[in-house]
């Protein structure tokens, strides 16, 4: 996403890197969280739709249809309890409906078209196993962790709780969809093509969001906070190393990056901290923004 993937940069920039902790385990599933209680059935239902064949031989273009359907259905529920878990998936939806099915449906548009699809699946799935665990009490990875975490924490503002979703998801999840998509250089045109095309939702998430939820992702989005609110943090002129690095590289470029380092056995213990350290970064610094009142 062109637009989110500038607004994470911007507020890596403020960031001091902190450890990523070890992969959480979920030994009970919540309820609820800051909305009508889920009834049991919603859970059950929920972790049945999250749950996919990973053995499918299917194409990975049959795949990827079956498993945004299965994220539409999630939604309905987490939505109509006002579950902000949904948050994220919520605007996911939106960019899967509004963006990447309409081009893997047209496979002409891409250089490599048997390998589009197949990124696009890898990066919904890591969600959906995110779901799982989370409402199946099972593990959960740690930066979905953190994200499910401040969503059932309701003294957190709807906007932080939305943020750390897409941080997570363009920063770490993207990076190891990636590597799992096996890409190679011959592939950056179609990645590039994708998270661009993505950048063009903004709007359709923000309208999304602030119809079932009341929160407004348009000021973030619209990088309300740059400049002004960027000074009120660090003062003007200061900034941290790693993030004036991927401000001139481009954030999307770094994230294809490591998701061809994750794949050499020589660079993929390099590449999982770069990832982890960009990840940190940006949670430091949306708490930091959150704070001084710019993330509410």
């Amino acid at each position: 996403m062109r637009a989110l993937s500038a607004a994470l940069l911007t507020l890596g920039l403020i960031g001091t890197l902190v450890v990523v902790a070890a992969p959480a385990t979920s030994t009970a599933a919540p309820a609820e969280t800051c909305g009508t209680e889920l009834r049991a059935v919603d859970r059950e239902r929920i972790v049945e739709l999250s749950t996919y064949d990973q053995e499918s031989k299917d194409l990975p273009l049959v795949q990827l249809r079956r498993n945004v359907a299965r994220l539409y259905g999630i939604v309905d529920i987490l939505t109509d309890r006002r579950d902000r878990r949904g948050l994220f998936a919520l605007g996911l939806a939106a960019v899967e409906r509004d963006a990447v099915m309409p081009l893997q449906n047209n496979p002409r548009v891409f250089q490599t078209p048997r390998w589009a699809p197949v990124i696009s699946l890898e990066l919904l799935n890591r969600f959906l196993d995110a779901v799982r665990g989370e409402f199946g009490g099972g593990p959960v990875a740690p930066q979905w962790r953190h994200y499910f975490d401040m969503a059932d924490d309701c003294a957190v503002p709807g906007q932080r709780v939305a943020m750390a979703g897409y941080n997570s998801h363009i920063t770490v999840d993207l990076a190891y969809a990636t590597a799992d998509a096996r890409a190679t250089t011959a592939n950056a045109r179609d990645f590039f093509f994708i998270v661009d095309s993505i950048a063009a939702q903004g709007d359709s998430i923000a309208t999304a969001t602030l119809r079932e939820y009341g929160v407004d992702l348009g000021p973030i989005f619209r990088f309300h906070f740059v400049g002004e609110g960027l000074d009120r943090v660090v003062g003007a002129g200061r900034a941290t190393g790693p993030l004036l690095r991927a401000a001139d590289v481009g954030y999307n470029v770094l994230t294809f990056r490591n998701g061809l380092a994750l794949q050499d056995v020589r660079a993929a213990a390099g590449a999982r901290g770069d990832v982890n350290a960009l990840w940190n970064t940006g949670e430091t610094a949306l708490t930091a923004f959150q704070r001084v009142g710019l993330v509410r």
